[in-house]
């Protein structure tokens, strides 16, 4: 399914398909698409009016690999299992699964770029999904490293790709809002906009890189003072500091 948006409603039409397919979607010459069948099909002419539909041939279902590529960030090389990685990078293999992604989201490679820059020390990951970035601190010495999501899945799915890595990345199952959390020296929040801002009564922290929201949201987070901004594809990251 194919919905078509001008450049002033991109923005908002991306948000609201994330929250009707959270499992991804494509995006090409101002168009949005979507793998689903005729009661997804449903939701999306409910929602967004106008929507051109098209048969895709059989075995769909597992094209979604080609949609997982590797990328380079610095030092740092992530991908999937079935790509096979430079001789000269640091390795993050992750198998995103069909809940997840690897590095290619904008809000993951941003995060890593900033991720890249700082002291290593201590590390707490804010809603680990797929344990990628996890994964890719305790490869770039982070020591250590403790995750939480409130998704079992997303917990599993940290827990088997640092075991694939050979990293230690200490991962539960808890709603980083709802209980105490570990002193580290470094968070990341790679979440949504909502429980990013609430983050800064509940984390005990030095510096807290935060994404997971367009360009245009401007986070403000009590406690911290934003020292760096990165925007790629429309999307960003910021980097804060405890005041």
């Amino acid at each position: 399914m194919a919905i078509a948006v001008t450049a002033d409603e991109l923005e908002p039409a991306r948000a609201r398909l994330l929250d009707l397919h959270p499992e991804g979607f494509e995006e090409a010459d101002g168009e949005l698409a979507v793998y689903t069948d005729g009661d997804g099909e449903e939701s999306l002419r409910e929602l967004f009016g106008a929507v051109s539909s098209t048969l895709v041939e059989p075995g769909w279902e597992e094209r979604w690999r080609e949609f997982h590529r590797p990328v380079r960030i610095g030092d740092l090389w992530v991908g999937p299992p079935w790509e096979e990685p430079p001789d000269d990078a640091i390795a993050v293999v992750v198998d995103p699964g069909r809940a997840f992604g690897t590095g290619s989201h904008p809000t993951t490679r941003l995060c890593l770029e900033l991720l890249l820059e700082l002291d290593r020390g201590s590390l707490l990951d804010v809603g680990c999904g797929s344990g990628v970035l996890s994964v890719a601190a305790a490869k770039l010495g982070f020591s250590p490293v403790v995750a939480v999501d409130r998704d079992p899945a997303a917990v599993e799915a940290t827990g088997r790709n640092a075991d694939a890595n050979g990293v230690a990345v200490d991962a539960s199952l808890a709603d980083a809002l709802g209980i105490a959390l570990p002193r580290a020296d470094v968070a990341l929040a790679n979440i949504d906009l909502a429980s990013v801002e609430a983050l800064g009564p509940v984390v005990d922290v030095s510096v807290l890189v935060t994404s997971g929201y367009f360009h245009g949201r401007e986070p403000r987070v009590a406690g911290f003072v934003k020292r760096e901004r990165r925007v790629d594809g429309g999307w960003a990251a910021d980097l804060f500091v405890r005041e």
